[in-house]
């Protein structure tokens, strides 16, 4: 007599049909992707899993669920320095250079502790985080360990999903094989593997703000932002008017920043990473780009 194998509870959840199934529970997602995070299930449980979340949205009490599996498989190492902005990086550049990194450096410049984080190489054609550090001059961090040690030291570090969760960079991976983009491109972003003090984040869509905004109230997050940035990274579109949803002392907030600059903004015919550190040294000077840095 064969039995059910426990993760198939959640999988009915979600898959029972238009009138049976429904989303599931904080705690539900939390435990079942507990299980995932483990190796616990089977890949075609994975796969109807993933797919099931991807077609109807994943909801705040969702999103929170599977963030929370994700922060318990991850260790802060001991004699961490305190972290006062987790940055998300997720999405890659094409049209404009990657100018949040030169935002994030500019505020560890400043003596505010920046981890940011990311998944690199899942869509082709674009820019990523690990190149644009290198024609910086500057490199990755590969543990966690050396992570805390270059925050203490330097205010910066960056690590991409494959060091920092491999389980979670294996499932980010299945999206060749899917086809499609799976919820952990969502919540990957509420890691927060530093615990620091305020998150910030960025959506390619606007529908997903509030999904961010309340699945980090959810997990009892006290601090927040997240907006539509260019090409769904951290950085602003100084041309456009900013939507930003955010939570202060754990409230939820939403504002209207106004544009920075008049005129639309060209795309950059070619991505030249050897601009991005001209106009970190002053080498050249952009008015357009200096909006976006300094946001």
């Amino acid at each position: 007599m064969s039995h059910e194998h426990p993760f198939a509870q959640y999988v009915r959840i979600l898959g029972k049909g238009p009138r049976l199934s429904r989303p599931l529970t904080f705690e539900e997602a939390r435990d079942g992707f507990g299980m995932v995070m483990r190796g616990e299930v089977e890949p075609v449980q994975l796969g109807a899993f993933l797919c099931l979340l991807r077609v109807k949205t994943e909801t705040p009490e969702e999103a929170a669920g599977l963030a929370a599996a994700i922060r318990a498989t991850i260790t802060r190492p001991q004699g961490a320095p305190k972290v006062d902005l987790d940055w998300s990086s997720y999405a890659g550049k094409t049209r404009q250079l990657p100018l949040y990194l030169l935002s994030a450096l500019l505020l560890a410049g400043h003596g505010i502790k920046v981890f940011m984080h990311g998944s690199e190489g899942h869509t082709a054609g674009r820019v990523w985080t690990s190149e644009a550090l290198a024609a910086l001059g500057l490199t990755v961090s590969t543990s966690m360990e050396d992570a805390a040690r270059r925050l203490r030291d330097g205010n910066f570090a960056y690590m991409t999903l494959e060091h920092l969760s491999p389980p979670l960079h294996a499932i980010m991976e299945l999206r060749h094989k899917l086809g499609l983009r799976s919820p952990v491109h969502t919540v990957a972003r509420l890691a927060n593997p530093f615990e620091a003090e305020c998150a910030i984040s960025s959506v390619s869509h606007p529908a997903y703000a509030p999904v961010h905004q309340m699945a980090t109230k959810l997990l009892g997050d006290r601090r927040m932002a997240v907006f539509k940035g260019e090409g769904g990274e951290v950085e602003r579109r100084p041309e456009k008017t900013c939507e930003v949803l955010s939570l202060v002392d754990g409230e939820p907030v939403t504002e209207d920043w106004p544009a920075l600059i008049a005129g639309a903004r060209p795309h950059e015919e070619s991505l030249d990473l050897s601009r991005l550190k001209a106009l970190w040294t002053g080498a050249e000077e952009n008015e357009t780009a200096a909006a976006a840095i300094a946001g």
